[in-house]
C-alpha cells in the first residue's frame, strides 16, 4: 500500500482487521485461505502502525508550533 491518495483509511483498515480476526477465530476457518488472510492482516497492521506514528509526529509538530507561537507572543 503506497503513500499516495489511494491509501486505505485507518478506520477501514481496522474494520478489515476485525473481519479477518472473526474469520480466523471461527470454527470453520478455511485452511486454504489461512496464510493469505494472515498476510493481509499483517499488512493492515503495518499500515495502522505507520498511520499512528505519522499522526503522533504531526500532533507533536503542531503542539511544538503552538508552544513556539505562544513563546513569541510573550516577548
Amino acid at each position: 500500500m503506497s503513500q499516495g491518495d489511494d491509501r486505505i483509511a485507518y478506520g477501514d483498515a481496522v474494520a478489515q482487521l476485525e473481519r479477518i480476526l472473526a474469520e480466523l477465530e471461527s470454527d470453520d476457518v478455511d485452511v486454504d485461505r489461512l496464510s493469505e488472510r494472515v498476510r493481509v492482516a499483517v499488512e493492515l497492521i503495518r499500515v495502522c502502525r505507520e498511520r499512528i506514528t505519522e499522526t503522533e509526529m504531526e500532533v507533536t509538530r503542531i503542539v511544538a508550533d503552538l508552544d513556539t507561537e505562544s513563546g513569541s507572543d510573550q516577548a
